[in-house]
């Protein structure tokens, strides 16, 4: 059996940030006064802005862009493959999709954020599963996320 360890490696990183391990952080962008909880993953080529904080068990894939401000609470899951093929892209990262998340947006523990473009000053209830574009202000819930008010 081969075991590796936790890995944090080749990340830019702005002024005053934390990460607390166990994480796997690599080839990412951490904004000024970022914070990072511990079981976290951060793949390569995501940015994160200034000043937003990521709780801890939450997994962040390749393609993702979050602004700044925002909070991520725990054990959040973006996704990057639809499964479009029926199944995974099985590394073939051409079919990938993005994910930008606005400044000043909240996500509650447990939601699940699927390929979409979020608007800034948004609240994502806890649990909930984002399947489309949010393109204005406000709070959603829900399996699919639909605006509250």
């Amino acid at each position: 059996m081969k075991t590796e360890k936790s890995n944090i490696r080749d990340v830019k990183c702005g002024k005053n940030v934390r990460i607390i391990e166990p994480c796997n952080v690599y080839e990412c962008i951490l904004g000024d006064e970022v914070f990072v909880g511990p079981f976290c993953e951060i793949q390569k080529s995501v940015k994160i802005g200034s000043k937003t904080k990521i709780q801890s068990h939450t997994f962040i894939c390749e393609l993702v862009e979050i602004g700044s401000d925002c909070f991520i609470g725990h054990g959040v899951v973006f996704i990057n493959d639809l499964f479009s093929s029926g199944g995974p892209a099985q590394g073939d990262k051409t079919m990938w999709k993005k994910t930008s998340i606005g400044n000043k947006v909240s996500i509650g523990s447990n939601a699940t954020i699927l390929p979409v473009n979020i608007a800034s000053n948004v609240v994502i209830g806890a649990g909930s599963v984002v399947t489309k574009d949010i393109n204005e202000p406000g709070i959603y819930c829900g399996n699919p996320a639909k605006k509250l008010r």
